[in-house]
Formats: C-alpha cells, structure tokens, sequence
C-alpha cells in the first residue's frame, strides 16, 4: 500500500498536490477537532500576544504543511536524483559546512527539529559537493515491522545510517569515535527520561542525547534543517550552537536556539509540528499538581535566562465555591498550588460578587467572573475556549460547575465525588473514601484529600492575607446569615453584647437581607455608639472596613472567614453547625464558641450560647497587649 501511493504521489504534477494539501489541510483540521485544538493552544500559549488572526492564519499554515510534509514522505522515496537535486538544495551555511567536513572531519552532533519537510534530510550527502564522513542518523523505530522496514530502506538509499534508538547507540558512538556525524532529532516531549527543561515559557521534557554525545566525545554541536521555500521546495541550512561543552550546556542552547528561532522566524515557525505535544510530559493526572522528573535543568536555565522564577506557563481554572466562607476557605489551597508547581498560571473563576475581592487577594494571576445566569449562560461559557485552559480544580459539587469546565473544552477536569453523586463531564475524578468521616475534619483537609490525589506535594498556605492590624478601631459585629436563619444568634443577645461595652464603637456589618436584624441591635443604642453598615458597602467596602476593626464577633457565616483572612482576631458563634468541619483557618487570634453541652461537631441551638460568655471573650481579646498576635 505504501509504495503504491508513494508511487501514485511521485506520479502526480505538484499543483494538483499543491491544492490537494490547501484541502486536506482543512478537511483534516476540521475532523480532528482534538489536533486542531492542541495547534491552537499550543499557538496561544506560545505567542499570547499575537493577534488572534494571526495564531489563525499560522494553524491553517501548519495544517497545510503537515499534509505537504505525509506526501513527501510517501513520494520521496521513489525520487530521482535529479528530482531530488531539483527539490532540494544546500544554502550557504549547509554548504560551507559540507565543505568544512570534507576537508577536516571531526565528530559533529548535527541536531534537527520537528520541522516539516523532515523526510528531504537524508538527502544531504547526495546534495553535497564534496565527500562526508560516516553519517549516522539517530531514530526512533515504528512498531510496525513491515513499515520500519519500509521506512528503513528508503532513508538509507543515499548514503545516510538509520540507527534505532533502541539498538543503534553503540553505532552512534562508534561513528563519533571515527570522526564522523550523528544527526538526532531533538525532542521536548521526551517523557521522564528527559530533563525538565523551558521551551516558549512552559516546562518541557527535553531529551538529553544530543548533549551526552557531544560531551563524551567533545563534538562539535550545530542545527541542521531544511527550510521550505515553496511547495516540495528546501534549502538546508546549518549553524554552530554556542555552549559550554557540558551535556547540560547542550541542552539548554538547543532549547534557547529553537525558541528564538519560532519567535523570530516566521517560515520555520509555520513548519513547526504545533500538532504535537510538546509540553504534555507534566500531565499525567497523579502527577499534574507538582513538577517531577528523573531530571531537572530548571534551576540552570533560569540562571541561563537570568530569570527568578519559573514562567507560569501552565493554565489551570479553578472553580471557585459559590459561598463567600468556602471561597475564602480555599483561598490556603490555591496558595498551596502554586508551591507545589511553581509554573502554573491560576485563573480563579468566580461569581461576579467575588471577583474584586479575588484580585485584590494576589493568590492568583488571574479573575475570571461567571456569566450571569440565563437562558445565555452556556453559550457565554463557550466563549472560555478562546482561552484554552490545560485544566481545572473544580472546588464545586454541581452539574453547573462541570459544564462550565466542560464547555472550556479543556481535556482534564478534576473534581470530587461523594457516595451517590455522579459527575460524567469530569474527566478525572477524586472518590471520598468510605470509612472518611467529613463532620469529623475541616472542609480544607478534604480538599487537600482531593488535590493530593492529583499531585500536590505543597501544605496550605494559612498565613493571612494582610499583615496584622493595629490593636484599635471599632469592633466589627456580623450578625447575619443569609443561608441558614438558624445560624443566627438573637438580637437581644447582641443587643447586651453592645450594652456590656458602654464606651466601645461597634460596626454592624451585613448583606441587604441582614438590614433588618441590625437595624434592631441599633436601635436605642446611644448616637455614635453603633455604626450600622448591613447592605451599605460592596464586598470590597466591606474587606476595608472589617480590616480597620480591631476585633470581629461573627456568627458561623462568611464574613467571619473574610475577617479571619484578613488577619484580624475573630470570635465565632457557632450552635448547630460545626466549627471542626467549617471554622476559620488562617493564622490570625481565632475563638470558637459553643452553647453549653454542645458536642464539638455542633448540634444545639446558637440562643443557648449566654452572652456572658461572649461578653467574657470579648474582654479577653481587648485585654491582650497585641490581639493581632
């Protein structure tokens, strides 16, 4: 089958060919809508500040060389020479060195790329002017017998060694030894047998040989490529890597090489194989939350590239919680993260209500607000596409959460399953063991459960958010909850609260459905005594104004988290919900209260928690020489 079609390719005039890949360039893309989606994220990620007709117009360019470059793979073999010397050609790098080598050899590691046209590079010692050494080209074998041997025989019919990567190694040092060429293909999806390397600001398993044969015979090191100058037309060209003569030197300067060259050069960034991908070694699901490999360069080319930190290259969404106390709750986790792989670029997506507050935090790189709900709402999803996220933690437990990371079209999306529950759009799912009982731990210790599963090696981040307040200021009283009424402790009892502390300022804080219960603690208190601000002030109006308090009284709702992340010390009430499972947990002066009798996972009515009690824990707090600390 393949000699007929190479035969029938080698037959056909090269305009019908020509059109033909104009063609088949876009029927294939539009049937692999999971290739065409890597060369438009790879494209993204790489040049993210190109224009998007331009990241267009270079896909539909590599579509169409892809299919340019399998015809003449196919009709290559069945070339004449003189064919071949009308297609390709040697440019003037490619020819001074053919030159060089005929009239001094030594051992040279010529390294190539994932450039289209690949097939026309065995035809450099037919090309050449001048007599070559042994030249030795490093390969990998398909599985396939019938065609690595059909393969096999038409590469070496001028002149050029296939050594298989699997057995061909000591042919390879044999020909350096004989001051010979070894051409090898340089790969960045190497696996974990490559180092971890930066190719275009994203971590890559680059692989190594080019650089241990360089070293161990101390060879000289140069790219060769063919560079298309039209349709079934290369030039070969040839350039020095400068390095330090150590494999890791090698390594790097190839990288470093090939990166300047796609930003630079449009030709051979359009004949670059986006269609493959190149930086998948970190996604293996058990591993995707830390960076792990049998080697790491990272260190050296940040020192190479004069850079202090990892590029974030790698797009995670997390899908924030839908309550404002979880949010905060997860914020630790986030941090966490970024410890653990210090590449990723984290896009927090949230309700609108959040957004603010979330990019004031800094935890993340970036917001991204939620549609308002609709008959719309999906559509507008669809729009996260354009954005090509690698992967999501989903902190959600809802269809809706699902779908929205289902419509982003990313190929991983984590989340969590509880017993009963099924969640098919996830693509990645972290079960609740049985025998864990969830009224027995903090919420974050699930959670931390679940993104351990996918790799996160790094501890939450409960340090606060701000710095320590100053010990003066009002105290803040949040009294409300909007999604639990039980949660409430009565007004009368915040009422004897204020009246405990004559001389005391107090600030109400609360939602617009919170109004009604602060209008009745602040009603008679003496003028000045009690500023009400419940539905008054923006969440970004309400973090300011909670981080001049000095103290924070708060029923079991989110406002008691936000206080608690913004380092400030924090009295929470708690009666039927369950401070073990949902307390606060960032490293600020934080006090649980109970009624009497209550179990510590919750259970009896808040009424039952004296507000002498609370009266006490307040005068504690106040009495501290620094409560901040």
């Amino acid at each position: 089958m393949l000699t007929l079609l190479g035969r029938a390719l080698a037959l056909t005039p090269e305009p019908v060919l020509k059109g033909a890949c104009v063609a088949l360039g876009a029927l294939g893309s539009a049937l692999s809508p999971k290739r065409r989606r890597i060369v438009h994220s790879n494209l993204h990620h790489a040049f993210p500040d190109r224009p998007i007709e331009w990241r267009n117009r270079m896909a539909r360019e590599v579509w169409r060389r892809v299919m340019e470059t399998f015809m003449l793979s196919l009709a290559a073999p069945f070339f004449s020479e003189a064919r071949i010397r009308t297609i390709g050609s040697l440019g003037p790098s490619a020819q001074a060195l053919a030159r060089d080598l005929s009239e001094r050899p030594r051992p040279m590691v010529l390294a190539t790329f994932h450039l289209c046209l690949w097939e026309s590079q065995s035809w450099f010692k037919l090309l050449s002017p001048f007599p070559l050494p042994e030249f030795g080209i490093i390969f990998r074998p398909l599985d396939n017998a019938e065609a690595d041997a059909f393969v096999k025989r038409t590469r070496e019919q001028h002149g050029m060694k296939l050594l298989s990567r699997k057995e061909g190694f000591a042919q390879a040092l044999a020909i350096l030894r004989g001051k010979g060429v070894v051409g090898i293909l340089v790969d960045q999806n190497a696996g974990m047998q490559g180092a971890l390397s930066l190719l275009m600001g994203r971590v890559a398993s680059t692989t190594e040989l080019p650089g241990i044969l360089a070293a161990k015979f101390k060879a000289e090191v140069r790219t060769f490529y063919p560079r298309r100058t039209a349709f079934w037309r290369v030039q070969f060209e040839s350039f020095p890597v400068p390095n330090e003569g150590t494999a890791d030197s090698v390594t790097l300067a190839l990288n470093r090489w090939l990166e300047n060259t796609l930003a630079t050069d449009e030709e051979l960034c359009a004949s670059w194989l986006w269609s493959h991908e190149r930086w998948r070694t970190q996604d293996v699901a058990a591993r995707r939350l830390r960076l792990e490999a049998k080697r790491s360069l990272l260190d050296l080319d940040l020192r190479a590239r004069s850079l202090d930190q990892l590029p974030r290259g790698t797009r995670v969404w997390v899908r924030m919680p839908n309550w404002l106390g979880d949010v905060v709750m997860a914020l630790p986790l986030v941090r966490a993260m970024r410890h653990s792989r210090p590449d990723l670029h984290i896009t927090l997506v949230t309700k609108p209500a959040f957004a603010s507050f979330l990019e004031s935090t800094g935890v993340a790189d970036r917001v991204q607000p939620l549609p308002r709900p609709g008959w719309g709402y999906a559509f507008a999803c669809l729009r996260f596409r354009r954005e090509y996220p690698d992967f999501w933690i989903i902190l959600t437990h809802s269809f809706r959460g699902d779908l929205e990371a289902f419509l982003s079209g990313s190929r991983q999306r984590f989340g969590l399953i509880r017993k009963g529950r099924a969640r098919p759009l996830l693509t990645h799912r972290f079960t609740v063991p049985e025998a864990f009982d969830e009224s027995a731990v903090h919420q974050m210790a699930l959670w931390t459960d679940f993104l351990g599963h996918f790799g996160l090696r790094a501890p939450a981040d409960t340090r606060p958010l701000l710095p320590p307040p100053h010990a003066y200021g009002p105290i803040g009283l949040i009294a409300g909850s909007e999604n639990m009424p039980a949660k409430r402790w009565p007004v009368s009892h915040w009422r004897r609260l204020v009246e405990a502390f004559p001389g005391q300022h107090f600030v109400l804080f609360g939602t617009p459905a919170d109004a009604v219960i602060t209008r009745a603690i602040a009603e008679g208190m003496p003028e000045g005594q009690v500023e009400d601000l419940a539905g008054r002030t923006t969440l970004t109006q309400y973090r300011e104004r909670l981080r001049g308090c000095r103290l924070v009284v708060s029923n079991d709702t989110g406002g008691m988290h936000l206080a608690n992340a913004l380092g400030l010390p924090v009295i929470g009430l708690f009666g039927p919900t369950n401070p073990v499972r949902t307390g606060p947990v960032f490293d600020a002066p934080r006090t649980v209260l109970q009624p009497p009798d209550c179990p510590p996972t919750g259970g009896r009515a808040l009424a039952e928690l004296d507000p002498r009690a609370v009266v006490l824990a307040v005068e504690r707090a106040l009495a501290s020489p620094n409560p901040a600390k």
